[in-house]
């Protein structure tokens, strides 16, 4: 009997399966959405844990810490699924790993661990995060490797099968557009429950495109040959994995650094919070472009005249904010472009892609630990920032040959340029009337053109990476002893940020007056004078709006009991009489420990007139255990920087601070902003509440000492009209008219309407 069988040819695959149009445009959809998921999800569940830590940056910035790290996770399960040599298997293990992860939904901040520990907020944020979102998180963000792998090999045979990175620009893509989505059109318009549900919808959306692509890949099983494993290419060298991870650290750090810089000088909302992150996604998307918007030798050209510059100009930093803001904005970008660009130029064939991917978020999670949590710690101000700004400037092309004469002309130019602003600074310090007959504002002219000068001699040698960052670094140093017309005392640095203690020169109160600044605002000042140093100053002076409230209070009553949300310098202390009790209510044991040392400042030691105590923790947490009708003043004064926390300007949280004063009790609410209209949501938020209330905005006067008072908006609110009666008669207290404007609360906050209320009230509109 004659056996006809035969072996059977191999299958090839059907042209019309290589040519599907439907396959890459699902591919690169998935990648799209899962991108635009994973960074969306980051300032909506950062706002929805605001509450329990207050408006800190360092609250964001520790969250990009839990984000890189999940980011870490996300990519090592991916480089970890590749050992399953069947991409049908890859397929169903996320499958059934994305199901799992939806028993999560709809996001929310996990109360397992309690309310956090001041003294200790970090572990609790990490932990509270990863039981939080941790799993849909992780699992989503293995989407980018995951995907261009697949595609690799489904379309092996295909000429962008060769070339997977293309993806990489759609999920970049997709993390950009979600990022500047969220401020301008998500926060606007939909509340914090909307946010989670539509997320979570979404979130199924992409489930449904993964089962998409099974389909897909099941097609490609039974129809055509099935997708074999990349042919291995050779292992790359540590040192080129090491390089990855450090040009993939140094964007990280600085994004964390530059967001710092601007939440705390400008407010503390993911709307700022955003910029800096959607810039760094921006560099991606341009870095990994087939042909890049920017070439590299531009990026190289512009990088260094910013960083020069900006090096410069640290010592410079009040006033002028609109352009230092841009000006850190550049800088940050073409430093992110040039490593991001030199990554790209770097990435290794497709068969290494994941590994790739596994160490670059490997270098984003170190640079972000660097900079959130082991900076606060070394540093006592913010040093990290300028410092991985300078050793960037090592990436650059270090030049062939030996150093030229006219190289080592520029570099020696530095040292003369450099040294004239510290020189002149200590002259202005040690001689009065020097300083009288050249004044502060000329001296320090000539001092910015003489770094200026030093910048661009810096950038004649920016092609040889060892003398730039030399020239930088001397520059910094020196830029580092110009500490402006402050004589700074004291510098601690904590979770919530750096405090510092300034003495400045004011005669009409007696000679020096020591401050305490958190950027470049005052949280309040105290005279060293023994006649003046127990007269609140600033925005507690007597005349201004807190100090009306308080004085027509301790008029009308024998003993008044005083709650404050904010201690600052403790200048409240000074209103507090025998009979009185007062407690503050303060987010940060740092700015305790500052405010009741007598080296620094005597509020509370030497001016209050009986014992003050203080509440550790978040003012919406900590007034929750306080009993109803406690207080007859409130004053909620809780700065981070210049920028008020919006959580403390909810119509849920007004309703707090209703129930712990008494029924002739007063709110005081503190307004003062340079960059965000607050008056007109929270009055909206109050009147919802059942609140009475009345506005006043007070302009500080002229001819009186520089530190005298501060020009202060205010809002009081009283659950009765009994409670404002003592006002009612008063002029300087105003009614705001009704307006549109959407009342803030727990679920909702527009931080970019009130940006724009505030530019347009700036403009005369």
């Amino acid at each position: 009997m004659t056996d006809n069988t035969t072996e059977a040819e191999p299958v090839r695959p059907r042209l019309r399966d290589l040519n599907d149009p439907l396959t890459p445009a699902l591919f690169a959809l998935a990648v799209f959405v899962s991108a635009a998921l994973v960074f969306v999800v980051q300032p909506m569940v950062t706002k929805l844990v605001l509450p329990s830590l207050g408006g800190s940056p360092a609250v964001w910035n520790t969250a990009m810490v839990f984000f890189q790290g999940a980011l870490l996770a996300g990519y090592a399960y991916a480089h970890v699924l590749q050992r399953i040599r069947s991409i049908r298997g890859q397929v169903i293990t996320h499958l059934v790993l994305l199901v799992i992860a939806a028993l999560f939904l709809p996001l929310r901040i996990n109360g397992l661990l309690g309310d956090p520990d001041p003294s200790a907020p970090i572990t609790w944020l990490l932990l509270t995060l990863a039981v939080s979102i941790g799993a849909p998180f992780a699992v989503l963000s293995a989407t980018a490797p995951l995907m261009q792998a697949w595609y690799a090999r489904v379309r092996a045979h295909e000429p962008d099968g060769k070339n997977p990175y293309v993806l990489y620009a759609a999920s970049n893509l997709g993390s950009f557009l979600a990022l500047l989505s969220y401020p301008v059109v998500i926060e606007p318009i939909l509340t914090l429950t909307g946010q989670r549900i539509s997320w979570s919808v979404g979130y199924g959306l992409f489930t449904a495109l993964v089962l998409g692509l099974a389909f897909v890949v099941w097609r490609r099983r039974t129809q055509a040959a099935p997708p074999e494993p990349l042919a291995p290419t050779a292992p790359i060298p540590w040192r080129t994995k090491g390089l990855w991870v450090l040009l993939a650290a140094a964007p990280s750090s600085l994004m964390l650094g530059v967001t710092a810089h601007l939440s705390t000088d400008v407010a503390s909302a993911p709307f700022l919070w955003v910029i800096p992150l959607a810039l760094y996604l921006l560099t991606f998307i341009i870095a990994f472009q087939a042909r890049p918007w920017i070439p590299l030798p531009v990026t190289f050209l512009v990088q260094a005249a910013l960083v020069a510059s900006l090096i410069g100009m640290l010592p410079f930093q009040s006033g002028e904010w609109a352009f230092m803001f841009l000006v850190h904005i550049a800088a940050f970008f073409f430093t992110a472009l040039m490593c991001h660009q030199l990554l790209a130029a770097r990435r290794p064939p497709p068969d290494r892609l994941t590994e790739f991917y596994l160490l670059l978020s490997l270098g984003g999670v170190l640079g972000g630990i660097f900079s959130a949590l082991i900076a606060p710690v070394v540093f006592e101000v913010v040093r990290e920032y300028p410092l991985v700004l300078i050793l960037t400037a090592l990436f650059r092309p270090w030049g062939r040959g030996r150093i030229t004469i006219p190289e080592w002309v520029w570099l020696a130019a530095v040292v003369p340029l450099t040294l004239a602003p510290p020189a002149i600074y200590l002259a202005l310090r040690l001689n009065p009337e020097l300083l009288a007959a050249v004044g502060w504002d000329s001296a320090m002219a000539v001092s910015r053109f003489a770094f200026l000068l030093a910048a661009i001699s810096a950038f004649m040698i920016r092609d040889r990476a060892p003398l730039f960052a030399a020239a930088l670094v001397m520059i910094s140093l020196s830029a580092h002893h110009v500490a402006g017309r402050y004589d700074w005392q004291h510098s601690e640095r904590s979770f919530f940020g750096v405090m510092r203690v300034a003495e400045f020169n004011d005669p009409g109160m007696g000679g020096p007056v020591r401050m305490l600044m958190h950027g470049t605002t005052l949280h309040g000042a105290q005279a060293t004078d023994p006649v003046e140093a127990c007269l609140p100053s600033l925005y507690y002076a007597p005349s201004t709006p807190i100090g009306q409230v308080t004085d027509a209070l301790q008029i009308a009553r024998p003993a008044v009991s005083i709650g404050v949300v904010g201690l600052g310098t403790g200048a409240m202390a000074a209103y507090r009489r025998p009979a009185d009790d007062l407690t503050f209510f303060e987010i940060d044991p740092m700015v305790d420990r500052i405010a009741r040392d007598p080296t620094w400042f005597t509020y509370i030691s030497d001016c209050a007139q009986g014992p003050v105590e203080t509440v550790l923790g978040d003012a919406r947490l900590t007034l929750a255990y306080q009993p109803d009708d406690r207080f007859d003043l409130l004053l909620i004064d809780a700065f981070s920087s210049d920028s008020i926390p919006t959580h403390l300007l909810t119509r849920e949280a007004i309703a707090d601070y209703l129930r712990v004063v008494k029924d002739d009790g007063v709110v005081v609410l503190h307004l003062s902003n340079r960059h965000l209209e607050l008056a007109m949501p929270t009055v909206n938020a109050a009147r919802l509440a059942g609140a009475h209330d009345r506005h006043q905005i007070y302009v500080e006067r002229e001819g009186l000492p520089v530190m005298a008072e501060a020009s202060t908006e205010a809002l009081i609110l009283s659950p009765t009209e009994e409670g404002l009666a003592l006002f009612a008669d008063d002029p300087r207290w105003k009614t705001i008219a009704p307006n549109d404007v959407r009342a803030w609360t727990d679920d909702y906050v527009n931080v970019v309407g009130a940006l724009t209320r505030q530019i347009r009230f700036e403009r005369g509109g």
